[in-house]
């Protein structure tokens, strides 16, 4: 399955919450594809067993990466 969201910019966070637990979650039902909108703090309501957890502990860093093609044209990504 893939699944492609566009997320409106002002939905992204761009701080993390003095509360943690307060920050939204975004949830995908997958046996009939609905999302719902929850927060982290109930994030052990939805864990069954045999699920599988990833940690993402990466990090965003504001940085813009320059580039060229061989045909010349530049490139540039951030």
């Amino acid at each position: 399955m893939t699944l492609i969201l566009k997320l409106p910019s002002g939905l992204i966070a761009r701080y993390p919450l003095a509360t943690r637990s307060e920050s939204r979650l975004l949830c995908l039902n997958r046996r009939n594809i609905e999302l719902c909108h929850r927060q982290f703090r109930d994030v052990i309501d939805l864990i069954e067993e045999g699920d599988l957890l990833v940690f993402n502990d990466t990090k965003v860093i504001p940085a813009r990466l320059f580039g060229q093609k061989s045909t010349g044209g530049k490139v540039r990504c951030w």
